[in-house]
């Protein structure tokens, strides 16, 4: 049993919908709570069985009435299981909390909710010394607060409860009760910010009674829960945003509270901590009364903390409250403590960069930038502080340029003091990148390249303006083009990003300038196919500057692909040859282009001749064609690239968008259904029950009818027809005649074998709809939801997808009369009626059931029921006893039998099946022919 659960619940979590589909929600849900309830199971068993309900309440629980059903359930099971089970008994409260949250049963109009208040309370002042108990008074405590946080003021009128508890535990229960009681009374003062009529007598009677209650607790909670990121926004100092609770200036009873929390707030894990600071400062912002300065006591502790927690949550005070708590020298002692922390040996590297970080934005007493989050260096970090944090090659990756990245705004403030002129911090960091680029020189690994060139790229966002580095970077640069051409991606990626980030400069222009050179230096030795690769892109990014002249672009181009040595034709390489058509198709839109006319159109005509590959000559000709024959401006805007708005990436026109019509390559889609499929009335039958053996013909009873389903395509399959047309509010001429139409179906379940496209040759608007006919194979045939689309053409040439109404199929279209041969007597019909009857009541098989029906009615309504409905399934009629007897088949091979009898008043249905699971179809089915009635 074990095991199969095991298997069970591992399929539930690979896909939940999925799983539930196969089944249903409510079956898995009653089956979950039956094995919870057996006193058989393991209690380890038992904790797995918990699992699908604690991670997805919500899709087992389908309404919060089944929520609440299932609550009861989990609380009567919580309520019998003995103490020892520590560990059951634990996930089941966390379950239960679970559920609770989610099917929206937290409130306290829920009599439930306060029942598992009162429990999780009992369990909480549960003071006994044991390991159990206090490991499950922990976790109460824990359920208790993941209520109060997603439905805040659950717990107003227990605050003193929780108080005093806290106030009295010394076990481990005391950090639990802490974390408890500081957000509860947060969310009471936050309740009590938001009366107008709130003074100091609510306050005190919050702190001091246990009679405290939310006036319009449900309207209160649904309010604070759409205001809970007020709270997030005490960080940014935001402080005007929040509710202020208006009380005297003594406040002494709260003053207490929050002086007490504070001072055993060092007995709390770091975590602990940071989370209480948190909700204090919350506290704060809604009581104007209590002065910052009550953190006053802890700022020494705070702030000599190596914990990152703790030092984030000093932070945010200082952000919060500035110099109002914070003095100068505790800013310049917090601020060297960052520095400190940010390159000691023992922290790991997130930690460190962490604290780079938040000395990019280091919260201020009298901050000068404007607050916009963007990174910017403190006045009181001076060169000489931040010069210990110059990066090194033996720094890994991400310290290294955070560090890179703090030294040059650190450096570029100082030149901006001294005009512009270089400083010995600039000069530093250029002396860096050039120990990078000796590495990267010798040949190194991807990330240490990385590293090199986002160096590099920050050096040039801070100091491109001074001429003397950013033109030695880019000699240095071609340097290492010249000796490692396969670099050229990171080359031109840096060159695209400095004109996008600083374009004055024109340092992009001149470094791909300077590329070119290099390119035209290496000539003379000659190219390799390789390098060719890396030479050719270089010239495609130089064609794209238009301040550039591409004259000598054009000669390299040619003694490339003309020179007599040149092997680039002959290779017949369709990447290179792609990638010669790329320059020049950039070439085709330069501003210059006239003076280029003659030799681009040379190359184009070599290419279009003596190029190997078949498809680089087409491509060859046809740009040849274009250059020749059309205008510029025509031809610009074939060949030039789409530039789409406001400087997002560009995207290069394909050849095939060239060449053809891009609007009859593309599918467009419907905004609306265009057609739908309605039912052709009593046309439903079997698929494979025309040809039934002589051997059977000259049998009879059940025995042979069984026995025509040893041929497994018996019976199996059910046909429907359709009628395909349009709908009613599809009335655009467009869609009048359409052609080629592809129906695609989809079940919404897997209890149907899937179904094979149908193919519709045409349809018109006003000519009699074609038959649509579909073959359904059940696997359980029950009622269903059938999902249609279609792919169709349309007059213009132009090709569509829609998507049709969805075809809820019921039980009536899935009924068929018994499958016997024609020549079959009735008596034989009557007999295997009987004979499963009989079979059926013994319950022989595990899934053979039986029920009752009843309903009102008069003996002439049901003749008129039976001719209107059932006459086909008729089987027997006994006049003598107002008895008709009626028999369904249902594909693959289940069966329906009905036995109607008459009573004075009213009819009985006594209904028997070979499948139980059609019981509830079956009542349905019968519920919608009475009641019209």
């Amino acid at each position: 049993m074990a095991e199969k659960w095991t298997e069970r619940i591992s399929a539930f979590f690979r896909s939940p919908c999925k799983f539930i589909s196969s089944t249903s929600a409510d079956t898995f849900l009653s089956e979950l709570l039956s094995e919870l309830r057996d006193d058989k199971v393991t209690y380890t068993t038992k904790v797995l069985l918990l699992s699908p309900l604690c991670e997805h309440p919500s899709l087992l629980c389908s309404s919060q009435s089944v929520g609440e059903e299932t609550l009861v359930e989990l609380l009567s099971i919580f309520v019998q299981c003995p103490p020892k089970c520590l560990q059951f008994r634990n996930h089941l409260l966390i379950t239960l909390t679970s559920v609770f949250i989610c099917t929206s049963c937290v409130s306290k109009e829920v009599h439930l909710c306060e029942d598992f208040q009162d429990l999780l309370l009992q369990l909480v002042q549960d003071t006994s010394d044991l390991h159990s108990d206090l490991l499950l008074g922990a976790t109460a405590c824990e359920c208790l607060r993941e209520l109060e946080a997603c439905c805040p003021g659950l717990l107003s009128h227990r605050l003193e409860l929780i108080g005093g508890l806290w106030s009295k535990e010394s076990s481990r229960l005391h950090q639990a009760y802490a974390g408890l009681h500081t957000l509860v009374l947060r969310n009471c003062l936050y309740q009590l910010a938001r009366d107008p009529t709130s003074g100091d007598d609510h306050l005190q009677t919050l702190l001091g009674l246990n009679a405290f209650t939310c006036k319009e607790a449900d309207q209160e909670v649904v309010e604070i829960k759409k205001d809970s990121s007020i709270f997030s926004s005490l960080i940014r100092a935001h402080m005007d945003t929040v509710a202020i609770l208006q009380t005297g200036q003594d406040c002494k009873d709260l003053r207490s509270v929050l002086s007490s929390n504070l001072e055993n707030c060092f007995l709390f894990t770091p975590l602990y901590q940071a989370m209480v600071l948190h909700r204090l400062m919350e506290v704060v912002a809604i009581v104007p009364a209590i002065p910052p300065s009550i953190f006053r006591s802890q700022l020494l502790r705070l702030l000599g903390t190596s914990e990152v927690c703790l030092l984030h949550s000093t932070l945010l005070m200082k952000c919060a409250y500035t110099d109002s708590l914070f003095s100068t020298d505790d800013e310049a002692f917090l601020l060297r403590r960052l520095v400190v922390l940010s390159q000691h040996p023992l922290l790991r590297k997130p930690q460190k960069l962490f604290f780079m970080d938040y000395i990019l934005h280091f919260p201020e007493n009298r901050p000068i930038g404007c607050g916009d989050g963007t990174e910017n260096i403190p006045v009181l970090l001076t060169p000489h502080l931040g010069s210990t944090l110059a990066p090194t090659v033996l720094n890994d990756d991400a310290s290294m340029l955070a560090r890179f990245n703090l030294l040059a705004l650190i450096y570029q403030e100082e030149a901006e003091k001294d005009g512009g002129e270089e400083s010995k911090g600039m000069l530093y960091l250029y002396q860096h990148l050039i120990s990078l680029f000796h590495i990267v020189e010798k040949g190194c690994s991807r990330e240490i390249v990385v590293t090199f060139f986002r160096a590099v790229y920050l050096f040039l966002v801070y100091f491109c303006p001074v001429e003397k580095y950013s033109h030695r970077i880019a000699d240095q640069l071609c340097k290492l083009y010249r000796r490692q051409a396969h670099l050229v991606p990171h080359i031109l990626n840096l060159a695209d990003q400095a004109a996008d980030v600083f374009p004055e400069c024109r340092w992009a222009a001149r470094l791909c300038t300077a590329l070119r050179e290099t390119i035209m230096e290496t000539q003379a030795s000659g190219f390799t196919l390789q390098d060719l690769t890396w030479h050719l892109k270089v010239l495609a990014r130089v064609a794209e500057e238009d301040q550039i002249p591409q004259r000598s672009t054009l000669n390299l181009l040619s003694n490339m692909i003309m020179a007599p040595s040149s092997s680039l034709c002959t290779s017949s390489d369709w990447r290179l040859g792609n990638a010669v058509l790329g320059v020049c198709r950039r070439l085709m839109t330069h501003s210059s282009l006239s003076s280029l006319f003659m030799p681009l159109a040379n190359i184009l005509q070599h290419l279009a001749c003596c190029y190997g590959d078949a498809d680089i000559e087409d491509h060859a000709r046809l740009y040849y064609t274009l250059l020749t024959t059309l205008c510029k401006d025509k031809m610009s805007a074939i060949v030039a690239q789409d530039v789409r708005e406001q400087g997002q990436q560009m995207k290069q026109r394909s050849l095939s968008c060239i060449m053809a019509d891009s609007e009859r390559l593309t599918v467009h889609h419907t905004d609306e259904a265009v057609f739908q499929l309605v039912e052709v009335q009593n046309q439903t039958h079997l698929e494979g029950c025309d040809v039934v053996s002589k051997e059977t013909e000259n049998r009879s009873g059940l025995e042979a009818y069984r026995d025509q389903f040893n041929d497994a395509c018996f019976g199996s399959q059910l046909v429907l027809y359709y009628h395909l047309s349009h709908t009613p509010f599809s009335n655009q001429p467009c869609f009048d005649k359409v052609f080629s139409i592809c129906l695609h179906f989809s079940f919404r379940d897997e209890h149907y074998e899937e179904l094979s496209d149908f193919n519709v040759p045409c349809l018109f608007r006003g000519s009699p709809p074609p038959v649509v006919k579909l073959i359904l194979k059940p696997r359980l045939p029950i009622p269903t939801t059938l999902c249609a689309s279609a792919v169709f053409s349309t007059s213009n040439g132009l090709t569509w997808s829609t998507s049709l109404p969805d075809i809820h199929m019921v039980l009536q279209q899935m009924l068929v009369p018994l499958p016997v041969p024609t020549a079959w007597p009735s008596e034989d019909k009557v007999s295997v009626f009987e004979s499963l009857w009989d079979e059926i009541s013994a319950e022989k098989h595990a899934d053979d059931a039986s029920s009752l029906f009843c309903c009102q009615m008069q003996s002439r309504e049901v003749e008129a029921l039976v001719e209107k409905h059932f006459l086909p399934f008729v089987i027997s009629r006994r006049t003598d006893q107002a008895q008709v007897n009626l028999l369904f088949f249902i594909p693959p091979q289940f069966h329906v039998l009905l036995k109607l009898i008459s009573e004075e008043d009213a009819v009985h249905f006594n209904i028997a099946t070979d499948n139980w699971r059609l019981l509830p179809h079956v009542r349905s089915f019968l519920s919608t022919f009475t009641s019209n009635l």
